[in-house]
């Protein structure tokens, strides 16, 4: 196959933004190639949250991810797709100070990981910087509502919008990313009425995490959809309880091990 033929197999952002108010964009995150690999069968955008500084790094906040964390992963994942669009999370710190440091830290992403684009947390406040990177090509997914980065702020993980006076707020802050120039917004934790209203309102494409089906898309983490942990957030159905199917064939394999049936036969290097 030839390297054009391989890139054009790739889903486009352009084609993703045709399908608003149309079939819902399919979101997961991965942060490895093994996930990315299986993933990339099924959905349309692959995410390298920022989540996998609390999912695979153990922390209590998203605050503590790198952007060398990000590039490491996302070089990860890269190599495990072939067909899904590739956002990366822009880590805390890495783009709020200027949009020229933003510019600096989102090319290099791009650069030395091959993804498509990149996600940035806030509304208003952050849509110049969005206008600012769209116009230097990159392409941009914005994150309104509630916005793990700002959480030391907001006082932890609060449902956004469940109160008729925090809606316009957040409704400017929609219109603000989308008129700035991003693809895309995360809604999170936002409710269904005001999900609902936004998605009505934006030209661009909403994707949800808790915010309803009345969202263009969706995103979870995969590792929730997986269960791979004994929590999950309440907007999270679990798929599968992954988790407990590990812990059996560990504890099968510490049992063989003790007992000396691993490694048998089948397992075990002969002399010719």
């Amino acid at each position: 196959m030839s390297a054009v033929s391989k890139k054009s197999s790739r889903i486009t952002i352009p084609e993703l933004v045709a399908r608003k108010g149309g079939t819902p964009v399919v979101c997961l995150t991965a942060y490895t190639k093994p996930i990315a690999e299986i993933i990339d069968n099924y959905v349309d955008l692959i995410l390298v949250g920022d989540s996998m500084g609390m999912v695979l790094y153990g922390m209590d906040t998203t605050l503590g991810v790198t952007l060398e964390m990000s590039i490491a992963h996302g070089q990860a994942v890269r190599r495990g797709i072939k067909r899904a669009c590739l956002i990366i999370d822009m880590p805390f710190g890495t783009y709020e100070e200027s949009p020229e440091v933003a510019f600096r830290n989102a090319a290099r992403v791009m650069k030395e990981t091959g993804c498509t684009g990149i996600k940035l947390e806030g509304g208003r406040t952050m849509a110049p910087t969005i206008r600012f990177l769209v116009e230097r090509g990159i392409p941009v997914m914005a994150h309104v509502g509630l916005n793990p980065q700002s959480v030391n702020v907001v006082g932890g993980h609060k449902t956004q919008g469940r109160e008729k006076a925090q809606w316009q707020s957040i409704i400017d802050d929609a219109r603000a990313v989308a008129e700035a120039g991003a693809f895309a917004t995360v809604l999170e934790s936002v409710a269904e009425p005001l999900a609902r209203e936004i998605t009505a309102q934006v030209p661009n494409l909403t994707i949800g995490i808790g915010a309803s089906v009345a969202c263009d898309g969706q995103v979870l983490v995969t590792e929730d959809l997986f269960g791979l942990g004994e929590w999950s957030p309440s907007f999270v159905k679990r798929y599968a309880e992954t988790g407990a199917v590990i812990h059996k064939a560990v504890e099968d394999y510490a049992k063989e091990v003790r007992e000396r049936r691993f490694p048998g036969p089948e397992q075990t290097y002969r002399m010719k």
